[in-house]
């Protein structure tokens, strides 16, 4: 095993994994099974650096199997979940927000009772008017009660304190495309444009949609991959770039002013593209996973906001050597391979608290707590 790498095992498979936002000081990462017993978990997983250890608690997921966890950014205690649910012969995917207890020490009693802990609250989102299959529930980055929702071909935005939903964008249902062409697949809040734009993918398309407008696609970036489109991420330090990943292996950054081809592209899986994401504080580093049953430590300093940062210090000060170090980035391309995963990676996450520790799930319910290696972090900083 990798020394970097620390090891938390679930007993049933697993595929949804979020860094508990709204949380300052604790590496904390919820966890959710994804199995067709009868009994789903969301564990909520505490890292302990100093002791090498992980501390869990785990709450019962009753509703289903669980496929996607976003966690609130204004909420430490707030979660979206997104589940299957057999209603007859049919199988739907519906959206529940779940609210942890304020105390997460169960006295004595309260531990012979149940094995889990009891959430606070469980709000089912009603989503049954807007389709069948809820992909990803959103939380907005600046707005506490604002929530996007990705279902079947429509993306709706949820007022929770008026209780109110609206549908801003729909995929167009004419022509003779087949049926599942016509979904949104996936989508993201976009950080910049003043919280208004939401970026939906589409087959191997991305679009951006002001939310403000209905059916006003801001801008659209057309075969962004040569095949599906599985994920995206935004630069949180640099207007206009995104990431995206998908079933070609490509993992590609793009600036949305140029949409017609990448500022920037790997192809280092060898499998579909499940997960990336840009490390919030040095986006340099991206982090992605795979089928491949690998997790992918990658650099794009030449595309990143540290390269601007870096070219715009003043060297009058420093001599013609130390002026060099002082810009020294990490070289573009490929840096670590984490592959002690034996199975699917299907989501990797960096800590919102620590910016050298990242998490990675496996389909077989196996979760690495990892970090960057100590050279690449001291060439980061020093």
């Amino acid at each position: 095993m990798d020394e970097n790498s620390l090891i938390y095992g679930l007993e049933l498979q697993a595929r949804a994994l979020t860094p508990q936002y709204g949380e300052s000081n604790d590496v904390c990462f919820f966890i959710a099974t994804n199995s067709l017993k009868p009994t789903n978990q969301v564990h909520l997983i505490q890292f302990e650096e100093e002791q090498g250890t992980v501390q869990s608690k785990v709450f019962e997921h009753a509703l289903g199997e669980v496929w996607k966890l976003n966690s609130c950014p204004h909420n430490s205690r707030l979660l979206a979940s997104v589940y299957n649910v057999q209603k007859g012969a049919q199988v739907l995917t519906q959206a529940a927000l779940l609210t942890l207890p304020e105390n997460l020490n169960p006295t004595d009693a309260e531990q012979l009772k149940s094995e889990y802990l009891p959430w606070e609250n469980v709000e089912q989102l009603s989503t049954e008017s807007l389709g069948e299959r809820v992909k990803t529930v959103e939380f907005h980055p600046s707005q506490d009660q604002t929530l996007a929702c990705v279902v079947d071909n429509k993306l709706a935005v949820m007022q929770r304190a008026e209780s109110s939903t609206r549908v801003v964008a729909e995929v167009p249902t004419s022509g003779s495309a087949s049926k599942h062409t016509l979904n949104f697949t996936n989508g993201k809040w976009s950080h910049h444009h003043q919280g208004h734009q939401f970026l939906a993918l589409h087959e191997g398309n991305l679009s951006a949609y002001d939310v403000r407008d209905t059916q006003h696609c801001a801008w659209s970036i057309s075969d962004a991959h040569g095949q599906m489109v599985r994920d995206l991420d935004c630069n949180p330090n640099k207007q206009c770039h995104l990431v995206t990943g998908g079933d070609d292996g490509y993992l590609r950054i793009w600036d949305c002013r140029m949409p017609k081809s990448p500022v920037f592209e790997r192809s280092d899986h060898s499998h579909w593209v499940w997960s990336v994401r840009f490390n919030t504080f040095h986006d340099q580093l991206l982090l992605s996973s795979s089928s491949d049953c690998k997790v992918l430590l990658t650099c794009a300093g030449s595309v990143s906001s540290e390269t601007q940062a870096q070219t715009g210090l003043d060297d009058t000060n420093f001599s013609g050597t130390e002026a060099e170090e002082r810009h020294k980035l990490l070289p573009d391309g490929l840096l670590q391979t984490f592959d002690q995963h034996e199975d699917s990676v299907y989501c990797a996450e960096w800590s919102n608290v620590d910016p050298w520790i990242f998490a990675s799930l496996s389909y077989d319910g196996r979760v690495l707590i990892s970090k960057v290696p100590k050279q690449y972090k001291y060439q980061i900083i020093f």
